[in-house]
């Protein structure tokens, strides 16, 4: 395991006297690429601005490696931030905003241009050095932003959502950008952002926070695969989240009946959160399924259909390449390691019925709330009787 470049001990942080962050401990290895992932308001970018200098913890220290640095200030941090808004000089072209903060060293013009020129190859800019950064696409703005924060050799870049400008198309080639440069140079990047696609593609770590406090630190695969709480569960992917009863190791009971999972570890009898990603269920004929639902809605998202269905009055989110038309009663059937158990916890009744997804439909389609053209068709029929799971309604982070 690589060793840490950044510990955060204990940070916590207020502002009139409302906690942002709670006692948050986060251990940054060298050379890895770590996200801080989740909602606004979460304390993200707070903990990104304690790590730059630009915050001093209420509570805690700030360890770089090894050495403590509350009392740093930005600029003496072998640390650098890459914001949102670039904060380019109008007046000055490519290469003199890349060149700044070594003039401002005093450096010498041959290592000026040296350092210069190697940044703007690693960020694909050459031939773009005198050219004035307002003829820049958004994405080529952003290159210089790193190139410049890049080019003064930081041990740790701080990126605070600097793709959140940007249209879908080139975000997402800006992520494959982000993770070339953080692997050529070898150097420590921590991003924020809220994207949880964002986050898988690019991270080696994912940290997933809510209300200053950490929930889930993990490798993508980890984060996805083997989520801790129902907060985690919904924020990243879709997810159905049912209440379920641990029978014992590897048997649980949900819907009344009993199903075999992978999770062991749990007390006997224990009230559990079970998590059923939509891509996992398979769908057949109701007399074959385990469970028999109604389909309520189906929405064709291009590769699949996004399918709800109800079931005792709860709704689920199947995702299928099969067409079932809504009204069709269907069955289901899930493999044990389509199940996933956890703990219950504060988040647990608030996430994973989709009663209200049609609904978020509905109001993408009412022409005077949103009168371009739609491109995803949606068809509904009324709730399964039986009605909806209280408390439950699926809220999007």
């Amino acid at each position: 395991m690589a060793e840490s470049i950044i510990r955060l001990v204990g940070c916590s942080m207020a502002f009139d006297n409302e906690t942002v962050l709670d006692n948050l401990d986060l251990n940054i290895a060298d050379r890895e690429f770590l996200t801080l992932l989740g909602p606004s308001g979460c304390g993200k970018t707070t903990t990104l601005r304690i790590i730059g200098g630009f915050l001093k913890p209420t509570v805690g220290d700030v360890l770089f490696e090894g050495k403590r640095i509350n009392d740093v200030p930005p600029y003496e941090r072998k640390v650098n931030t890459v914001f949102q808004r670039y904060a380019l000089f109008p007046h000055l072209d490519v290469y003199e905003n890349v060149a700044f903060g070594l003039r401002n060293r005093k450096l010498g013009e041959k290592e000026i241009d040296d350092r210069v020129t190697e940044m703007l190859e690693i960020v694909s800019l050459r031939g773009f050095e005198y050219r004035s950064t307002e003829q820049l696409s958004g994405g080529q703005q952003q290159r210089v932003a790193i190139a410049r924060a890049l080019v003064n050799r930081p041990k740790v870049l701080l990126l605070d959502e600097p793709l959140g400008a940007l249209d879908l198309r080139l975000r997402k080639d800006m992520q494959q950008e982000l993770k070339s440069i953080q692997q050529t140079l070898g150097i420590t990047f921590v991003y924020v952002t809220h994207d949880q696609e964002e986050a898988l593609a690019m991270s080696d770590t994912v940290v997933v926070m809510d209300h200053g406090r950490i929930q889930q630190i993990g490798t993508p695969e980890d984060i996805y695969n083997e989520p801790k709480n129902a907060f985690v569960a919904d924020f990243i992917g879709e997810s159905n989240i049912l209440d379920g009863i641990m029978l014992e190791d590897y048997s649980v009971k949900f819907f009344g009946r009993r199903f075999t999972c992978v999770d062991s570890g749990f007390r006997k009898n224990e009230p559990v959160d079970v998590v059923i990603r939509p891509e996992d269920v398979d769908i057949v004929s109701a007399g074959e399924g385990q469970l028999t639902g109604t389909v309520t809605a189906v929405t064709f998202k291009g590769v699949h259909y996004d399918t709800i269905v109800d079931f005792h009055g709860f709704k689920w989110l199947i995702q299928t390449t099969k067409y079932n038309p809504v009204g069709s009663v269907i069955g289901i059937r899930l493999d044990p390691d389509d199940i996933h158990i956890m703990h219950r916890s504060e988040y647990s009744g608030l996430y994973g019925d989709y009663s209200s997804y049609s609904e978020e439909y509905d109001e993408l389609n009412d022409p005077e709330l949103f009168p371009e053209d739609i491109t995803e068709e949606v068809q509904e029929v009324p709730a399964a009787e039986g009605g909806e799971k209280e408390g439950s309604e699926r809220e999007n982070g």
